[in-house]
């Protein structure tokens, strides 16, 4: 196919796709990103005509527990989502927390002036980001990572990330080491082959011997069931060092996948729980970032993480004693994602953005995986959400498939 005929079809592509006409000889324009400048003349011929907000609450497949800090999760929570309609019929939406008024100046933009395939939502439309990535997706018939490259692979593994200290629910008649199993193997028989474990049950959940003693049980337990599946664990910073060390220790051959802040970062520690792991064999990953004690004001380049917390992380990864971050997918924010990955990488260190607990995160997260890279592995939630249609998406031996649809590929009725 020449270049003239290219630019052709992705331009007839993209009317049909945000029309909803795409005929099987055009379809094939999905399978290619399209030339910049094209799909900048595309969307400079849409502009968006109104805004609609829905409000949206999920369904866990089972009442989640509680971490070594929080309270009982429970069943699911609520969230706002917005729609995008533009003048030409197509449609765009994701989550989006903000207040009509805050975005109604955006009425009758021109979508390529808020919207760049290669650098994202510009700056002064980030209260619409993700939205737009979605209406660009759909209005250029491609998937969202496919406008982002598709540098990672299309099948993303997923772990559950909704495996908490079910051992001590019900609160009157907790269920032991077995409701940790079946919530495991409810997860499993929905697709999943990772788990992650909350553990530091002694911070506050029971005393501190018997809290490190059943955290050992418990994940030993896990891997014993599960034997071909990873188990990462997470303790929430609840952990001291010398617990942390006895922990590592205990389940050194339990060939854990990760372990998620065991106690605030520090250097000394990481160095001790390093030097532990050498000695006891535990070739885990060390996953840190995601909790924050100031808000960025103004917003840095990694959103609401000041400059502090940020350079304080890619020292600790220099000395190779954090390998994974984990910065919120929201706090960074998903235009800033692209952006920030590629020092990341030049860092050598691995990224999976935290996306507990709205069920729509994951797949934007598996989308920016499969599109940018450097993603080994995304937080799953089990459940479903009524009104959202994921029906594009397979969980395919712990991976999730990204589909062909356009945009985020989720249908909200």
């Amino acid at each position: 196919m020449n270049r003239r005929h290219f630019l052709k079809l992705t331009a007839v592509a993209g009317a049909a796709c945000a029309s909803g006409r795409l005929s099987p000889t055009e379809s094939h324009a999905r399978a290619s990103a399209p030339n910049l400048s094209s799909a900048a003349r595309t969307l400079g011929e849409h502009r968006i005509a109104k805004m609609e907000v829905r409000r949206l609450r999920d369904q866990f497949g089972r009442r989640v527990g509680a971490n070594s800090r929080g309270r009982v999760v429970g069943t699911g929570g609520a969230y706002q989502a917005r729609r995008i309609v533009t003048d030409k019929g197509a449609t765009g939406w994701a989550m989006s927390h903000w207040k009509p008024d805050q975005v109604k100046q955006f009425i009758g933009a021109r979508v390529g002036d808020l919207y760049d395939v290669e650098q994202g939502t510009t700056v002064e439309a980030m209260k619409l980001d993700r939205v737009l990535d979605d209406l660009a997706g759909n209005i250029l018939c491609l998937p969202v990572y496919k406008m982002f490259g598709a540098r990672g692979p299309a099948s993303v593994p997923l772990y559950s990330g909704a495996v908490y200290l079910d051992d001590l629910l019900p609160e009157d008649k907790p269920r032991g080491i077995d409701g940790v199993l079946q919530s495991c193997r409810q997860d499993y028989e929905a697709g999943y082959r990772a788990f992650k474990l909350k553990i530091g049950r002694g911070f506050k959940r029971m005393p501190r011997k018997a809290g490190m003693k059943r955290d050992i049980d418990v994940t030993r337990a896990v891997r014993r069931s599960f034997p071909e599946c990873k188990v990462l664990v997470d303790a929430n910073d609840a952990y001291t060092v010398a617990e942390a060390c006895t922990y590592v220790t205990a389940v050194a051959d339990c060939d854990l996948y990760w372990i998620e802040e065991p106690f605030e970062e520090n250097r000394e520690g990481l160095l001790k729980l390093h030097e532990v792991m050498d000695k006891v064999g535990c070739k885990a990953l060390i996953a840190e970032g995601e909790g924050r004690k100031a808000q960025a004001d103004p917003l840095t380049a990694y959103g609401g993480y000041t400059s502090e917390f940020i350079d304080r992380l890619y020292e600790l990864a220099a000395e190779k004693l954090v390998d994974v971050f984990l910065f919120d997918l929201g706090i960074v924010g998903f235009t800033r994602w692209r952006h920030i990955m590629p020092s990341l990488i030049a860092a050598g260190v691995k990224a999976s953005p935290h996306t507990w607990m709205w069920l729509p995160r994951p797949y934007y997260a598996a989308q920016l995986a499969a599109g940018v890279g450097n993603i080994p592995i995304v937080e799953g939630i089990p459940g479903a959400t009524n009104g959202i249609d994921t029906s594009a998406y397979r969980l395919r031996n712990g991976e999730l498939v990204m589909p062909e649809t356009p945009g985020f590929g989720l249908k909200l009725s």
